[in-house]
């Protein structure tokens, strides 16, 4: 089953570009309220991954449903403070924040520094001393468990460059707590990207539980906790799965955290990347030897992903109904691995046929770059944009 696209619209196109269906998005981000008002959630607040897609319509759509926005650079600080997002729900993580990054945010009075080492947290403060504010921070938890997912999109684990380790976690706190212009708040956590087993969260929230209640047995205060993002998303089947299990994730943590703290949740991939999709045409279907490739206008700088992370995208012909037909499906970048699937079923091709690489929404756009003096492609939204 196909997707519904307005291809007459898409035949006057310049192609490569980015569609994005808002009503999907729109569909998302009310779903995701409706779980936390089922589970009666008030103290759960969702921040935005905005690495996940930067596309100011994009951000200014989110920020308008009352969402926090989660950066990991000063870039996308100043994205999220330009679309519109309360400063007070900007939450900034990163292993490497530079000295400009941190003044912008204390400048911006942001909600949250969520510190990654020692080493951050003194230049953190001494900014802020130098600044006559005091920076509100969490720490980020390297919480030791693994993730379900590519070795490349892992974050949670002792080898992973991220957080604080929790076996140090106590000495961390004291020396945060001396520090006069840093304000302890809470824990963080994110232990990797596209997570389909909900084991994987349910084992987070054990771990924290053990890490909070050892906290506060020796009496430190912990105020909140982020549990970070990581829901991953049907990429085989969109048009069957058309959204994430945002009812299976937030069930998880409301049954296996054991604390009645206020919870952050730093959703990306899960609310975005459905609505998107990478819209090209065949330049060219070359016979070879053995296979026949779909040589597309779109390229691995249009959506690394594939070539990244060896990700596997539904590929749509929209413009045939022909029977189907195996297709290398690659794209004119002078590189081996600008390949978006190997031997995928097509309906069968032609030159100027229209083809959607779907759930594009995430790391599609953001990642995107002019790698052999290849423009950027453009963004295209539905008519629905409120």
């Amino acid at each position: 089953m196909k997707g519904t696209f307005p291809v007459e619209r898409f035949k006057n196109l310049r192609t490569p570009f980015y569609y994005y269906d808002m009503n999907l998005l729109r569909r998302t981000l009310e779903e995701i309220r409706y779980q936390l008002k089922v589970l009666d959630w008030p103290a759960a607040q969702v921040h935005y991954a905005v690495k996940a897609n930067h596309n100011p319509v994009i951000l200014n759509h989110i920020a308008r449903f009352g969402f926090g926005a989660d950066c990991v650079s000063g870039g996308e600080v100043q994205a999220a403070l330009q679309a519109g997002f309360d400063p007070k729900t900007i939450f900034y993580a990163g292993v490497g924040k530079a000295d400009w990054e941190i003044q912008l945010g204390l400048d911006a009075g942001i909600g949250r520094f969520n510190v990654e080492s020692t080493a951050e947290l003194h230049v953190l403060a001494g900014l802020a001393a130098a600044s006559g504010k005091v920076a509100p921070i969490s720490l980020r938890v390297n919480p030791d468990v693994a993730a379900h997912t590519h070795k490349n999109i892992t974050t949670g684990t002792a080898e992973n460059k991220f957080g604080i380790h929790y076996s140090v976690l106590e000495d961390v706190i004291r020396e945060a707590q001396s520090l006069p212009s840093i304000e302890f708040i809470g824990l963080h956590y994110h232990i990797g990207s596209q997570i389909l087993d909900l084991e994987d969260f349910k084992n987070l929230c054990h771990r924290n539980n053990e890490i909070v209640h050892k906290l506060q047995a020796h009496g430190f205060a912990i105020k909140d906790i982020n549990v970070g993002g990581g829901l991953g998303i049907e990429y085989n089947h969109p048009n069957r799965y058309l959204m994430a299990d945002f009812a299976g994730y937030f069930q998880t943590y409301s049954d296996e955290l054991n604390t009645n703290l206020p919870i952050h949740f730093e959703l990306g991939r899960s609310i975005v990347a459905p609505c998107g999709s990478l819209i090209s045409r065949v330049l060219y279907v070359k016979e070879g030897l053995e296979r026949e490739f779909a040589i597309l206008d779109a390229g691995m700088n249009d959506l690394m992903r594939p070539a990244l992370y060896q990700a596997k995208h539904r590929i749509e012909n929209l413009s045939s109904e022909e029977d189907l037909e195996p297709y290398d499906v690659v794209g004119p970048v002078c590189e081996s691995s600008d390949v978006f699937g190997t031997q995928v079923m097509l309906n069968k091709c032609k030159r100027g046929d229209l083809i959607a690489i779907r759930s594009a929404g995430a790391y599609g756009e953001s990642m995107a770059s002019q790698y052999n003096c290849r423009p950027l492609a453009p963004s295209v939204f539905s008519e629905e944009r409120a």
